[in-house]
Formats: structure tokens, sequence, C-alpha cells
């Protein structure tokens, strides 16, 4: 017998399954000091009280994934407005194994953020503390849950995503010389680059990066000739890719 919805949905009852809940983790990054940083917080509340984690929290009854995961953004970092639309923010993976979180069952979907000159962070109400912490520095930090995964993919998204959209444009500001892009790739994929080779890929890729007419006012450390300058092209894909080299290839 068919039942027509308006019957169907009154006799539904939720409390028939498992509750669940949802929540978003923010995998943030950012380059300062030449290096590349995370932002984590010290959680204050139990579970794992004390113990360093991602960004995040339930996603509330009036916000969708992306809405949860700019608001907890914004939270650890005091962003907003147009600074905070201006992040690059992407679904990441979803999380749910049985024992994730030892409250109840919680599916966790993860996003991956980052953008150039992300200020201090700012530890929200559930926060003991907030930090940038170089990713270098990750393997002698606790991580709660599964975070330190999610960590793990979120590095590994941004850095094959390097390969073949421009998106490491988006950890410069609007006009920026090679060489700082350069310095972006080689930051991020954690080995040095030829600067001639790098240069020469760059520009052959069509709408990868276009020419501002200018250069910079200054030369270089050493006194050299003025950088020339670029800006983001139309470009949604790169073709051909910039491979990650080998690191017996990365200084040829």
């Amino acid at each position: 017998m068919i039942v027509n919805e308006q019957d169907f949905l009154a006799a539904y009852d939720p409390s028939a399954y498992p509750a669940t809940a949802v929540t978003v983790d923010v995998v943030a990054l950012t380059i300062r000091d030449n290096a590349l940083h995370l932002l984590l917080i010290r959680r204050a509340e139990q579970p794992y009280a004390g113990h360093w984690a991602l960004p995040g929290g339930f996603v509330r009854p009036d916000e969708d994934l992306a809405a949860a995961a700019q608001r907890e953004l914004a939270e650890e970092t005091g962003l907003g407005g147009d600074r905070l639309r201006r992040v690059h923010l992407e679904q990441l993976a979803s999380y749910g194994a049985p024992e994730r979180d030892p409250r109840m069952r919680i599916f966790s979907v993860a996003h991956l953020a980052f953008a150039p000159d992300l200020p201090d962070a700012t530890p929200g109400t559930d926060a003991e503390e907030a930090l940038w912490l170089p990713v270098a520095e990750l393997p002698n930090r606790d991580l709660a849950f599964d975070h330190r995964q999610i960590v793990a993919d979120g590095l590994e998204r941004a850095r094959s995503k390097l390969e073949y959209t421009p998106l490491a444009t988006r950890f410069l500001g609007p006009e920026f010389t090679i060489g700082e892009l350069r310095s972006v790739y080689e930051t991020v994929w954690g080995q040095p680059l030829h600067a001639g080779n790098f240069h020469r890929k760059v520009l052959s890729v069509p709408g990868f990066v276009e020419s501002t007419g200018t250069s910079t006012e200054r030369g270089g450390s050493r006194g050299g000739p003025r950088a020339r300058l670029y800006r983001a092209g139309d470009a949604q894909l790169l073709h051909p890719a910039l491979l990650r080299p080998t690191r017996e290839d990365a200084v040829r």
C-alpha cells in the first residue's frame, strides 16, 4: 500500500534510529616566515581537554556545512566580511569511524582553508588557546580525536592541488613575482625548486598568471634587476600540470 508523503512524515519516528550528530573541522593553512603553518586550538572542555585540535564544532540547525566551517574559522582568527570571503575554503573529506568521538556517533565533514596573511589566532569560547603551528612541529603535538589523520589528508590535498590548479596564488597578495610564487610551492611541497625551470614552466601554462606590466620598486637583495609583477590569471586547471619533482630532480 502506497502512503502519501504527508501521512508518512506524520507517522515517522526518528527515535527508531541511533542518534548521530554532524560536526565540521577546518584544516587552515597559511605561510608565515617562509614556513607552512597550521591553525590549532587547545581544547578547554572534555573530551580531550587540554589536547590540541583543529578548529571545529557542531553544525547548527540553521546553517549548512560551508557556513559552519566559515563560522568556526572566523571564531579562531577574528576574520570577517570581505577578508573571510577571500579565504579559499573547500570540503576535504568526511570522517565517521564508530569510535572516533567518545560522546556519541559523530560524523565530521572536514574542510581545507588557506589564504595569505591570516591574523594571529584568537581562541573562541570553547578553546583555551589558539596558535599557528609550523607544520614541521606537528610530530611534537598530541592531537585530539582523529585530527592527525585529517591534517595529513589536508596537507596532501593542498600539495596535490598546487600541481594541477592555480591555488598557489591564493597564498599571495593581488600582485606577486614569480620568485614569490616559487617560494609558495617550495614551502608547501617542502623542497627546493630550480628557479629558471620553475619560471619557464609557470609562463608556459596558459592562464596561470598574467603580467601587470609593472615591476617591483627595488631590485633583489643583491642589487639585481627589478622583478616583473604578475597577477593570477583566469585558468581553473593547469595544463600542463606542475608536477612535484622527486628529491633528486628538485634542484636540477
